[in-house]
């Protein structure tokens, strides 16, 4: 690729196409890569509801809280083993998509029985916006120009860096509350947040539409759709933690 397509998702880097073109025909496709992610969907909604019928059996979270860390943790092992080899993708993919659904089930469960209809809100506000982003992209209304990629991505940057701040100072004792309270201030950090999740959306487009105009190896299917799924679970857990806070405040 004649330039380097900068994006805030850590597995969608284009520099992951580089040296990897392969003979015209048996390379990485639109549709190969839509079929994909449509397979990651069904993997992430079988344990996800597989987690949430044990949390409504037993409306316990310790029921689920040993489902929902093997899902975040071993969900970030193979997104990481994913990252660094491509390659294998067709294997690593599909667990990371089973593994975060346990995570996810459990977290929704949770907060569906405090929140009635909280999680079907998320899930048609998620998939809503990845639709009308798709199309906003596709007939050129957002551009994907290099400031729009650039200030997407430091505000990504930001975000997490703040998140990983949180976290530290949070075995310190100190605490952000009015950050993640139902305030005025929490309720508008969750819009920042949800928005800047939204954007990333067009990022990802625009790197898959990258890899299959260079040719990428077949196994890029994979990996295209992976990054993917991790944009639509990061903006699918704010839109949660969004309404959770609007509805705190009922």
């Amino acid at each position: 690729m004649a330039q380097l397509i900068k994006t805030s998702n850590p597995a969608l880097n284009a520099q992951v196409f580089q040296g990897h073109a392969v003979a015209l025909g048996e390379g990485m496709t639109l549709d190969g890569t839509v079929n994909k992610t449509g397979l990651l969907l069904i993997c992430t909604v079988a344990t996800a509801a597989w987690t949430w019928h044990i949390f409504m059996q037993s409306r316990s979270p310790a029921s689920v809280a040993l489902l929902m860390w093997i899902g975040f943790i071993g969900g970030f092992i193979f997104a990481m083993i994913t990252i660094f080899k491509q390659a294998w993708a067709p294997v690593t993919v599909p667990i990371y998509a089973l593994l975060e659904g346990l995570a996810l089930g459990g977290i929704s469960a949770v907060l569906e029985l405090r929140f009635p209809g909280i999680a079907i809100q998320s899930v048609a506000l998620t998939f809503g916006t990845l639709a009308v982003l798709l199309l906003a992209y596709r007939s050129g209304l957002i551009p994907v120009t290099q400031k729009f990629r650039m200030g997407v991505v430091a505000a990504t940057g930001a975000i997490m860096l703040f998140y990983i701040a949180e976290v530290v100072l949070g075995f310190f004792g100190v605490h952000f509350a009015s950050v993640n309270g139902s305030g005025i201030v929490g309720i508008g950090f969750s819009v920042v947040v949800v928005i800047v999740a939204a954007l990333n959306l067009v990022l990802d487009f625009d790197f898959i539409e990258s890899g299959v105009r260079a040719n990428a190896p077949k196994y890029m299917e994979w990996y295209g759709a992976f990054g993917l799924m991790v944009t639509l679970i990061w903006l699918y857990l704010e839109i949660l933690i969004l309404l959770s806070k609007i509805r705190s405040r009922d």
